[in-house]
């Protein structure tokens, strides 16, 4: 495919993808208020519509005909106010449009991946065809509409009531004459409904076959009145591929073809594709859609379209690229500054220069880095829809509460942390919360279950809370479970926060039955690695009967960190500094021995494991008398214990490189190790894993 059709289908899906975020978001708020106003309305035939229409442009015909249907049931609903739709059928208009959302999102999953569309969608198409026969009927149950067959040749006469015909032929050898048919009705439907119009062969949108038929006889088009047909003639005329057309009067003898007014013989883009929203910086805007003879009527305009002149998308491998050559000019910048030629020199100009250029320098990082992150948002307001599902599922009743949704973090840290934090609400859901109101009530909790999910900036990182006012963790029957998979010994007593730990071991789950949702031993082990993946951590707490949080703590960037360089004879290492609590400088009697040889540091009260860094590497070189050395008190997560070092180098700003991927046959990770940085006289320091360093010393 050429970089031109690429461009066009990652514009088609950025900009479905963000109408479908937007219908998500407006459909869950509808619900809420059990119906739609005007707007809401008018926003979501907006949506279909352009759906629809990009979706004819790029040959997607399943999208395109989901979508044209469900434009035409908020057509009818436009027209008439949201009071044409009966009370009885509101729940069923909601949980249409979330399967509609649902497909689209399916499809689109399978135009990324390059795997064919769904050609089957008579369930879904019946089911909409079904809705709006009912809504027509007054709430009266109606057979889904059958497809329509193949309407008689176009000289046949008009249907009743529909006097005023317009018969149009397209260029010979055009191809897709069915398609070009559908793409011409949208024009048409900007200012003529359909209940003014008709039109044969049906099915053009849906079925290929229609093609040859358009192409053989022309595509035929019948109109209530004579000003709707004339202005149907000037859309006609600014078609780039009309060969002929001709007005046909049921009461008149058929005129002679006129032929269509001159135009580019390449076709016109779909209409909608030219009032489609903000798309990638990068690719090429369509065609302006041909003029029509009557205004269109004014659309809703998108919650953001305010802020389209202000905001820009940017692919994010170029932003990839920009944090790569940022990176390099910090370690060039440290290089030049720190060279070992401008020992002994006193050079006033050059120091007041170097520190510009290092103030410009952080200045540099700090945009760069800026411009990657955004806000949480988008993943948080996703969860309402699988609290909403699953409360239906389930038969339960719970809401979900946001707190701090503009908390900004990293875009790859964000798509990272998607699949954790879903995993973790459908737990507190299918888990946490009761069965049923009434236990609730039994409980003395409100009969309404709560999920609360937080975020919020800790300097160097933001913490993620997922609480549940639920049922909270049996630890008897983790504890059990963890036994009869062989996690956990009988005859050793366990405390709360080692049951906890259990829940995050692979395949492991406390379902005794495989659901939609739990049950296959996928999850919180899950979530555990892809929070890890991204350097952070994850920690539960519990209490029986009142319920359980958790806990993710989250780098806010992966590409620079704040660094504490440390030495070991002649290495040097990096900790992360928001893993450091404090350090110490002490002598052999602050120190203990436990049951297996392993030294203790004991501080405020609480004893500590002692790992050397020496010995856990096996140098050569570096401080072995405590009292010669430094004591760093860590923590990650859960995990708290002491780092014995030769010296603290200093605070530095350091650039995270990835380490070669052939050291990975090594488990590099598992060994505390994280990656490297370059530092400023050329030399390498090694950036340690304070959680996976702690297991491998273990």
């Amino acid at each position: 495919m050429s970089s031109g059709n690429d461009s066009i289908l990652d514009a088609f899906l950025y900009e479905t993808n963000t109408l479908l975020e937007q219908l998500d978001s407006l459909v869950l708020a509808a619900e809420q208020q059990d119906s739609f106003s005007q707007d809401d309305i008018n926003t979501i035939f907006r949506i279909m519509h352009t759906i629809k229409g990009s979706s004819a442009m790029m040959e997607y015909n399943s999208l395109m005909t989901i979508a044209h249907r469900a434009e035409d049931l908020f057509s009818i609903i436009r027209d008439k106010t949201m009071d044409v739709v009966p009370e009885n059928l509101r729940p069923e208009l909601f949980d249409l449009l979330f399967q509609a959302i649902d497909f689209f999102r399916g499809e689109l999953e399978h135009i990324e991946n390059e795997q064919p569309l769904t050609e089957n969608i008579d369930i879904l198409l019946g089911k909409i065809n079904r809705l709006i026969d009912e809504i027509r009927t007054g709430g009266q149950p109606a057979d889904a509409a059958a497809p329509a067959a193949p309407a008689a040749p176009s000289n046949s006469s008009a249907p009743a009531g529909f006097p005023y015909g317009l018969q149009i032929f397209f260029d010979e050898g055009c191809g897709m004459e069915n398609l070009r048919a559908y793409m011409l009705l949208n024009t048409i439907h900007e200012f003529c409904s359909d209940s003014d119009m008709t039109y044969e062969p049906q099915g053009v949108e849906s079925d290929p076959a229609t093609a040859d038929q358009i192409a053989e006889s022309g595509f035929m088009l019948h109109f209530r009145t004579q000003a709707d047909r004339d202005n149907a003639i000037q859309a006609v005329t600014g078609s780039g591929v009309v060969r002929t057309y001709q007005a046909i009067d049921e009461t008149a003898p058929a005129p002679q073809p006129e032929q269509a007014a001159p135009a580019p013989s390449a076709p016109a883009p779909a209409p909608e594709a030219a009032a489609a929203p903000q798309q990638p910086a990068a690719v090429s805007e369509p065609a302006a859609a041909p003029k029509k003879a009557a205004p269109a009527p004014q659309k809703t305009a998108a919650p953001t379209t305010h802020h389209k002149e202000s905001l820009i998308s940017v692919n994010l491998n170029k932003l990839d690229a920009l944090a790569a050559v940022v990176g390099e000019i910090v370690i060039t910048e440290s290089m030049v500054t720190a060279s070992p030629d401008l020992k002994g020199l006193k050079l006033d100009a050059f120091t007041k220069s170097a520190r510009q250029l290092r103030k410009l320098t952080d200045e540099l990082q700090d945009v760069s880095m800026s411009l990657r992150m955004v806000p949480v948002s988008g993943t948080f307001q996703k969860m309402n829809r699988i609290v909403r599902d699953m409360c239906k599922k389930l038969g339960k009743q719970a809401h979900l509460t946001l707190i701090g949704e503009e908390t900004e973090v990293d875009k790859t840290i964000v798509d990272s942390i998607g699949d954790p934090i879903m995993h973790i609400v459908r737990n507190s859901m299918d888990h946490g919360i009761e069965e049923s109101p009434e236990a609730r009530v039994a409980a003395g909790k409100d009969p309404v279950g709560e999920i609360v999910l937080s975020a919020r900036h800790t300097g160097s990182e933001v913490i993620i809370e997922i609480k549940d006012d639920g049922q909270g963790v049996n630890y008897d029957a983790v504890l059990n479970k963890a036994i009869r998979n062989g996690l956990a010994q009988p005859d050793v007593e366990y405390s709360h926060k080692d049951i906890l730990n259990f829940l995050m071991a692979p395949g492991f789950s406390t379902n005794t039955e495989v659901t939609e949702f739990s049950g296959r031993g996928v999850g919180m082990d899950v979530v555990k690695k892809n929070v890890e993946e991204v350097g952070g951590t994850v920690s539960i707490t519990s209490e029986p009967g009142q319920g359980m949080t958790t806990t993710l703590k989250i780098p806010l960037t992966m590409a620079i960190m704040d660094g504490m360089e440390v030495s070991v004879g002649g290495s040097i290492f990096t900790i992360p500094i928001h893993n450091i609590r404090q350090s110490f400088k002490i002598t052999p009697e602050d120190l203990i021995q436990d049951a297996s040889g392993g030294e203790l540091f004991r501080c405020m009260g609480s004893f500590y494991p002692v790992i050397r860094m020496r010995d856990l590497y096996h140098m050569n070189s570096g401080c072995t008398d405590i009292q010669d050395g430094i004591l760093i008190w860590l923590d990650a997560g859960d995990l708290s214990y002491c780092l014995f070092v030769d010296n603290l180098l200093g605070e530095q700003k350091v650039v995270v490189k990835p380490l070669p991927a052939y050291l990975n046959r090594f488990n590099i990770k598992a060994s505390g190790i994280a990656g490297c940085t370059i530092l400023g006289d050329g030399n390498i320091s090694i950036i340690l894993d304070v959680a996976n360093l702690y297991s491998a010393a273990r």
